[in-house]
């Protein structure tokens, strides 16, 4: 199997602005890089601010290019500015709840707070072609989270995509 293409899309505010480091986006993409053998990430990490057009457009654009792993860090809290999920919801066609819920249990095992993100995994289509999108919070303790349950499906769910058997 060739693997597919990701990319990771950084949601926030102030690294959008250029007062924060970024540095979830560019662990993310570490991770991701160790599952190579199926996900080949396209370009830098993309930074976006918080809020449900840039992040939309930084999604559709992705998927338009053929990325298959949209990887969002940021976001996903309860903040006003939190809109992550807003934004990803109506591009999904189904929802990966599972994989959500235990991206937070893992979290919850060190940080009880980890239960207030409501970042969500799914796919944009039922067709071959769809595009995995998983929103994981801006923590790098969240993203490693988030890559520590996705990460070793990945494989799968790439054949699942593709049409693959069980």
């Amino acid at each position: 199997m060739n693997p597919i293409r990701g990319r990771v899309i950084t949601v926030s505010d102030r690294c959008a602005a250029g007062s924060a480091v970024d540095r979830s986006g560019p662990l993310a993409a570490r991770l991701l890089a160790g599952y190579a053998e199926h996900v080949l990430l396209r370009d830098d990490v993309v930074i976006v601010p918080d809020g449900i057009e840039p992040l939309r457009r930084a999604i559709a654009e992705a998927v338009d290019d053929g990325v298959r792993l949209v990887f969002t860090t940021g976001g996903t809290g309860i903040s006003p500015r939190d809109l992550t999920p807003e934004a990803t919801l109506p591009l999904l066609a189904a929802r990966l709840d599972g994989l959500a819920e235990q991206i937070r249990a893992r979290g919850a095992e060190a940080a009880p707070a980890a239960g207030l993100s409501r970042g969500l995994v799914g796919i944009t289509s039922r067709e071959a072609d769809a595009a995995l999108i998983v929103n994981a919070p801006g923590s790098p303790g969240g993203v490693r989270d988030a890559v520590a349950v996705i990460g070793p499906i990945i494989g799968h769910i790439v054949a699942q995509l593709g049409g693959g058997d069980h």
